[in-house]
């Protein structure tokens, strides 16, 4: 008798337990990752000014000097346009909330989206991706991505000219 009396508690408790730690992912509105009014903010801090890049690198090489001279403008309309008086490339941009973690250090990514149209052998192909926000402020724009291929680091840092 005190052995099923003993079971029973065992079970009623861990029970009890099992159904404390559970939470439900509907606190907020449905959405786990609601970024909404950070995301409204980096893509007014992008869409001002002219930005140039003043550290990208590329698995530990630093590749800053393939944009030297380049103004990047975030357009509000999606636009992207980098010029150094002698050449345009004219891509596209955009600020989302992204589920993937693709930095350990973050549970709720926020992406800086880069696609230029360009050959794999141009040097604008190596910023198109769905960068991690690592910082932001009105003079700084920081970004990283961390690659699934090789797992090497890359790091992109725009700057407001």
């Amino acid at each position: 008798m005190k052995k099923g009396l003993f079971y029973s508690m065992l079970f009623m408790m861990s029970f009890s337990l099992m159904s404390s730690t559970c939470s439900s992912d509907d606190d907020d509105g449905g959405s786990p990752n609601n970024n909404n009014q950070q995301i409204a903010e980096i893509e007014n801090t992008a869409s001002t000014g002219t930005w140039i890049i003043t550290s990208y690198i590329d698995s530990g090489d630093d590749e800053t000097n393939d944009f030297n001279g380049y103004n990047f403008t975030f357009s509000t309309d999606g636009t992207l346009t980098a010029n150094n008086n002698a050449s345009t490339k004219i891509g596209t941009w955009s600020v989302t909330d992204s589920n993937s973690n693709d930095d350990s250090n973050s549970s709720d990514d926020i992406d800086f989206n880069i696609n230029f149209p360009v050959p794999d052998t141009d040097d604008f192909e190596d910023l198109n991706d769905d960068w991690d926000m690592v910082t932001y402020n009105d003079t700084m724009i920081s970004l990283i991505d961390i690659s699934g291929g090789n797992g090497g680091t890359d790091t992109l840092v725009f700057e407001r000219n």
